[in-house]
């Protein structure tokens, strides 16, 4: 069960919702030092501690996160900074 879990509706089209869910990528990836993977709509991403995705659906954009112990007391900010970047690139 993932320590994050963030589901955010949006009415993009396919494309563009794939141009906010690289943006996000891009954050996870600045932000946290993880490797990221795309395969087609879902992105996987990793590093110790931390993994987790995003799967990007027509109507929807997920992204859930799992956190290694050293993490988990920062889930809230993690969480916080993630959804504000969801609101802010899928509407």
């Amino acid at each position: 069960m993932p320590d994050i879990r963030i589901a955010h509706a949006h009415d993009l089209p396919q494309e563009e919702a794939r141009r906010a869910a690289r943006e996000v990528a891009e954050q996870i990836a600045r932000d946290y030092q993880v490797e990221v993977e795309w395969n087609g709509d879902v992105m996987q991403f990793q590093r110790p501690g931390v993994n987790g995705l995003l799967v990007l659906a027509p109507n929807e954009a997920l992204v859930e996160v799992s956190l290694g112990f050293l993490f988990r007391s920062f889930a809230p900010v993690i969480e916080q900074k993630l959804a504000a970047k969801m609101r802010k690139v899928f509407g």
